[in-house]
């Protein structure tokens, strides 16, 4: 996926860092979009030559800038004389509501949407960390998946890792990603998520079905983008760096000549060549408007994505338990000519009518369009390599369509029963999902060697693409009808003392319809799935929280919770065996969230314990393609920390340990005690930021960070994994009044390492690299 980076923060301000605090004002309404897009001249792995110049050539910009400012009289107007500065009006800019004005991840008093009750950090008994988009600049990241490393617990992998689009997990269990409050849907078929117009990266950690409804137990990942602004601004940046990218992209926002009516535009077109010559392409927009109408917010917004992508399911393939060593890390075992092209449209409604101090009433309305099509390797423990040759390669063509409509009505009340406060959300949702998919298996010649591959096939021209049981494919129809009523409760007992609970009742009605006969494709009850003949599934589970927070001293704040999920299984990958039952989840969570010396410090930490049931779980059984139910639980603490160590030092850092089990496993005995897919032990990440000076200029900085990750495993017979690794990132840059200038660079030491084990091969991440990017606003 190509690099697109946000610059509405582009300030890069850390919390209460005094030497950013003028540019935080005037920054964080910039740049939306970068992405970084392909051009063939600069090296792939090396650092290109041009990236040095402009590194070296920072402090002389910086200086040049700051006597330019110094010394108005020097620049001529058009007319040949000096302006004078006195007549000048001044110009006051202010950043766009809702603008992050720190790169904390932990600020106590930060309210997300996740809580939907607009309630702060430090009152909630859950883990719920914030990721601002200054910090993800900080980093250069660009994509969703470069900047959750800022938030504990959560990695790349699980089932379906194929290397070209998001699947995450926390505490070793699935995530469900949303946009600002809208599900993505089946994301086992799902997209890569760039940074564009993003405002912050919200994440909670363990299970929200009492809130969202149908959803995995490890957490939700919420995606909030900017709003429009009642003043005008607009940016622009390019990007290039390894890999042959470059990127263009821009934004405006401002004021319409309707009275309380404004919007806000943000574009990208990028392309690369890729590491391993995975080339991409993304183009994006997204128009929005916001009208303050008496009462009523209404906002408006159409997110619209074109997204080509190379698949590469086998990575580098295992050899004797871990991905080959000895073969160069270019190596591709997947087919040349693969793709990946998807799109992605989605209007959304929104109406906040707030009707009086007791009662604020939110209609929301959201219909999404995606598609795939697809040319890529399946992702099978029959690929491996037996002697010197790789045997088993098949190619799957794949075209997608997800279609579905969401509608939630939540009145929000706040009332007091004597001295008890109570914000209650109250909500009734409707969704409505088809998804159409069709797809079809060609076996592939083998490599002759697997330690110099060459992958024989140059087109599709003399394969044959086969449908049975052997041969992944399907032909079907699968609509889902989901009623769902809630109500979560926010009670504030006293100052000290917070209790939240709430309660949601689903009624989910799924149907599937195969289109074609796939001989050897049996139900989870045995019955052969007949073209034409529909299954249907009626489930009504009940899902629910409660937690407890004590703020036992100004600094200190215990809490305890318990929740229950389920999730629906549900989705275009797991009916090769037909619908299976939902998933359901228990957790048990306790922590205590610390904050010093006016929240300079901010430390939290929590001990879970997860359990889930009838987890659908892909594996090959006798070449046969096929969906497991098991269960799994997942014991573990983490910490994450956040500090102004000085106004110019910020540090922020998360570890956790986890041990995850299969604990059932009716269909594979042997598996139980073995780790999930993709589940590390250990994580740990630290990010840390200086401010200083050059020759009595500010505005420079300079950044370190530093990725580890433990173990993790292919799939649950536990044969392949992958190793740990250790990574440093590096950060310098320079930011002036209306310009900047950073360069980041990525796996200082050139570390071999790969980020997901699928169940062919492992992902590899990539070497040595770096980005320059030059940006402007006003």
């Amino acid at each position: 996926m190509t690099n697109n980076k946000t610059l509405d923060a582009r300030s890069r301000t850390p919390r209460r860092h005094s030497q950013r605090t003028a540019h935080a004002t005037r920054h964080t309404h910039e740049l939306a979009g970068a992405y970084k897009a392909a051009t063939p001249t600069v090296p792939r792995r090396r650092m290109p030559t041009v990236l040095v110049g402009l590194m070296a050539a920072m402090p002389v910009l910086a200086f040049a800038q700051q006597v330019a400012q110094a010394n108005p009289s020097a620049s001529p107007s058009r007319s040949g004389s000096a302006i004078d500065a006195g007549t000048l009006p001044v110009v006051q800019v202010q950043a766009p509501s809702g603008a992050p004005s720190s790169d904390n991840v932990n600020d106590p008093n930060q309210i997300t949407g996740v809580s939907k009750t607009g309630t702060a950090l430090k009152d909630l008994p859950l883990s719920v960390q914030v990721i601002p988009s200054t910090l993800l600049q900080e980093q250069g990241a660009t994509m969703l998946r470069q900047g959750l490393s800022n938030a504990s617990g959560v990695n790349v992998g699980g089932q379906d890792t194929k290397g070209y689009y998001d699947h995450f997990l926390i505490r070793g269990l699935n995530a469900q990603i949303f946009n600002d409050g809208f599900s993505d849907g089946d994301l086992l078929g799902g997209i890569s998520h760039s940074l564009n117009g993003v405002e912050r990266i919200e994440v909670l950690e363990g299970p929200g079905s009492a809130l969202f409804g149908s959803g995995p137990p490890g957490g939700t990942i919420n995606i909030v983008h900017f709003k429009p602004s009642a003043e005008f601004h607009a940016g622009a940046q390019v990007e290039a760096g390894s890999f042959g990218t470059v990127s263009t992209s821009g934004y405006v926002t401002g004021p319409t000549a309707i009275s309380g009516l404004n919007y806000r535009v943000d574009a990208t077109v990028s392309r690369a060549d890729g590491f391993r010559d995975l080339a991409n392409r993304d183009e994006e927009i997204r128009p929005s408007f916001e009208w303050k109408l008496d009462d009523h917010t209404i906002d408006f917004s159409v997110d619209a994505r074109e997204i080509h992508e190379t698949p590469d399911s086998y990575g580098i393939l295992y050899f004797h338990g871990t991905p080959l060593s000895n073969v160069s890390i270019d190596s591709k075992y997947s087919t040349p000519f693969a793709f990946a092209r998807g799109t992605y449209v989605r209007p959304t409604l929104t109406d906040q009518w707030r009707i009086n101090d007791f009662l604020t009433i939110n209609n929301r309305l959201s219909y999404l369009h995606r598609s795939l099509d697809v040319l890529g390797n399946g992702d099978s423990t029959s690929t491996k390599v037996s002697g010197d040759e790789v045997v088993g390669r098949q190619l799957r063509q794949q075209d997608d369509s997800d279609n579905s409509i969401d509608y939630q009505l939540e009145p929000v009340w706040k009332f007091a029963t004597g001295s008890v406060h109570h914000t209650l959300l109250t909500g009734f949702e409707y969704q409505h999902e088809i998804i159409d998919t069709e797809r079809s298996t060609a076996d592939l010649p083998n490599i002759p060697d697997a330690f110099n591959p060459v992958p024989p096939e140059t087109s599709t021209v003399g394969l044959k693409f086969l449908c049975d049981a052997k041969h992944s494919c399907d032909n079907d129809h699968l609509v889902a009808n989901n009623y769902s009523l809630y109500a979560t409760d926010q009670i504030d007992v006293t100052d000290a003392l917070k209790v939240r609970a709430g309660v949601r009742k689903d009624w989910w009605d799924t149907s599937l319809t195969p289109n074609v006969t796939v001989p050897g494709r049996f139900d989870s009850e045995g019955q052969p799935l007949i073209a034409g003949m529909t299954q249907t599934r009626d489930d009504a589970p009940v899902s629910w929280n409660i937690g407890v927070l004590y703020k036992a001293l100004p600094w200190l704040s215990p809490y305890f919770g318990v929740s229950k999920s389920h999730l629906a299984n549900f989705n275009s990958e797991n009916t090769q065996n037909g619908i299976g039952a939902p998933e359901s989840a228990l957790q048990y969570e306790a922590g205590i969230k610390f904050s010093f010396l006016d929240d300079r410090y901010v430390l939290n930490t929590a001990l879970f314990d997860v359990s889930r049931d009838n987890v659908a779980a892909a594996t090959t059984i006798n070449g046969i393609e096929s969906v497991v139910f098991d269960s799994q639980r997942t014991k573990g603490a983490e910490a994450s920390f956040d500090a102004s160590l000085t106004d110019a030092w910020h540090v922020v850092a998360n570890v956790t340990a986890q041990h995850a089990v299969i604990t059932d496993n009716p269909q594979g005995i042997s598996s139980v005690g073995n780790h999930p897919q993709g589940a590390p032990a250990y994580i740990a990440n630290l990010w840390t930021t200086y401010d200083f000076a050059i020759a009595g200029l500010s505005g420079f900085h300079v950044g370190a960070g530093v990725n580890y990750q433990s173990q993790t495993f292919s799939d649950i017979t536990n044969v392949n994994s992958i190793p740990s690794y250790v990574i440093f990132n590096a950060a310098f840059g320079y930011e002036a009044h209306s310009w900047g200038i950073d360069l980041n660079v990525h796996n200082l030491t050139d570390r071999r390492y790969f980020i997901a084990a699928n169940a062919a091969g492992a992902y590899v991440g990539d070497p040595l690299s770096a980005f320059v990017n030059l940006h402007t606003h006003f």
